[in-house]
């Protein structure tokens, strides 16, 4: 049976559930019950005002389904299983999204978790600004990297680049490091402005979560920064999206990935200066990333798919494209002939030991 196409809406008597988590599974089975087990200590006194949608998403060699199932038996009023044909991580977010009926949505990937005390603070505050009738756009919260085959955890914070402890607006935001990007892992958006926005990631694409945290941002007015460690990232398993290897293998969904964020949003037309210089080193990043794993790969085509991305963000965002081509990121990342593209290579393994990512 397919769950997925029976949407919740903001009428339902269900609508008053503080937040949704959308939990997408695909043979998750290994990991699924830590995820959903954090989530249910941390809110064992509140289940009422929260909703774990488990989205299982065509999965087909391990108990996954079962498992979701089981889950929504032994806690029928605060989770809910959805079975769906595989569709990929944005469908499985998308599909979360529709059935959502909290005023607040966050996704969980399955092999990620929480912090059990940081949650808890969390609600705590969302449930005091939804008391207070206050419209929060969007929540920030840290993301810690778990690297499980390291032993270590790598914390990613915004303070001292957001305002803590009251809401805010664009023009009160500082500049971001590199490495302190919003991600999926730091974000909690208010459920109807993504429905508001229209927001539908692509099927069958790996990195939509590039499309789910840069699309809606023109449309936020009021964020709030809660200084905790919530969302645990975990990193280095082999075969994961970020895992080098992979991201060279899919190269081309970066790139599709790329392609609608530049078509879904006109720089020019983002009125807030500091959200508009955020978006812009956002996409410039983007595009780095395209071109540098372009060169990675090897592949006969490689210039000319480079080549054509550039074209891609000239002609629907021309006047952005100099002050992305021109930027220190943006003209390293095409340097022109073979020396041009050793330094690019270069320069990219030097970050990669300085941030520590892949």
């Amino acid at each position: 049976m397919n769950s997925a196409d029976n949407p919740v809406t903001s009428s339902d008597a269900e609508a008053e559930r503080i937040i949704s988590f959308a939990l997408p599974c695909y043979n998750a089975s290994e990991y699924m019950d830590h995820c959903i087990g954090t989530l249910l200590e941390a809110y064992k006194d509140r289940l009422n005002r929260i909703e774990i949608i488990v989205v299982d998403d065509g999965s087909t060699k391990d108990d996954t389904a079962e498992k979701a199932d089981r889950w929504q038996q032994d806690y029928p009023d605060t989770i809910r299983a959805i079975h769906q044909e595989n569709g990929g991580h944005g469908e499985a977010v998308n599909a979360g999204l529709r059935n959502a009926s909290g005023i607040w949505f966050k996704v969980v990937d399955s092999d990620d978790w929480l912090d059990i005390d940081a949650a808890k603070k969390m609600l705590d505050l969302l449930e005091s600004l939804h008391a207070d009738k206050v419209q929060l756009d969007l929540l920030v919260v840290n993301y810690v990297y778990e690297k499980v085959y390291e032993g270590k955890q790598v914390p990613i914070r915004y303070k001292g680049v957001l305002p803590e402890g009251r809401l805010f607006s664009w023009d009160e935001i500082g500049s971001f490091k590199p490495q302190q990007n919003l991600l999926m892992h730091s974000v909690v958006y208010r459920t109807q402005l993504l429905r508001d926005v229209g927001l539908e990631l692509p099927r069958h694409t790996f990195y939509v979560d590039n499309i789910f945290v840069y699309v809606p941002l023109p449309k936020v007015e009021t964020l709030y920064y809660l200084n905790v460690d919530l969302y645990r990232y975990y990193i280095g398993r082999e075969g994961q999206s970020v895992n080098e290897s992979t991201m060279i293998a899919r190269v081309d969904q970066q790139l599709r990935v790329t392609r609608i964020m530049i078509s879904a949003v006109d720089l020019e037309s983002v009125l807030q200066p500091q959200l508009k210089a955020y978006m812009t080193n956002f996409l410039t990043m983007m595009m780095a990333i395209c071109s540098i794993f372009l060169l990675l790969s090897k592949r006969e085509d490689r210039l000319e798919q480079r080549d054509a991305i550039w074209a891609y963000l000239k002609e629907h965002n021309p006047s952005s494209y100099p002050k992305i081509r021109n930027s220190l990121l943006g003209r390293g990342s095409i340097l022109p002939g073979s020396a041009g593209r050793a330094c690019t290579l270069g320069v990219y393994r030097i970050a990669q030991r300085i941030f520590k990512f892949n």
